[in-house]
């Protein structure tokens, strides 16, 4: 009913940038929150930022300064802007989307994951 597709990721020396993009599709009536998460080799995943449709925005911690989340409601597309890599950002990147699709329960979905590797 929904498909994201993930794009972005890559390797890049530490102190630089990359910007991740989800786009969703489908029979979407609306997104409310969206969300990036991230999954290091041996950890839990973790939420690294989210956005709610009013806007609002929350980070992670070790984040705070260097990322930007922001989204496309037009377009249904969610953006995570990175700045100033470090090497423990390195993860899988996970976009997830708690969207209404026509004829079914608000629900959450997620996308396919995009590698994120920071080293020189």
């Amino acid at each position: 009913q929904v498909q994201f597709v993930e794009s972005g990721g890559g390797l890049v020396q530490p102190g630089g940038s990359l910007r991740l993009s989800c786009a969703a599709s489908g029979s979407i009536t609306s997104i409310f929150t969206w969300g990036w998460y991230r999954q290091a080799p041996g950890k839990q995943r973790e939420l690294v930022a989210n956005i709610a449709s009013s806007g609002s925005t929350n980070y992670v911690d070790s984040v705070k300064g260097r990322f930007t989340i922001s989204r496309d409601n037009a377009k249904n597309t969610v953006y995570l802007q990175m700045n100033s890599l470090k090497p423990e950002d390195t993860a899988v990147y996970f976009c997830y989307g708690q969207i209404w699709v026509s004829g079914a329960p608000i629900r959450g979905y997620w996308g396919q994951g995009t590698q994120v590797t920071v080293s020189s």
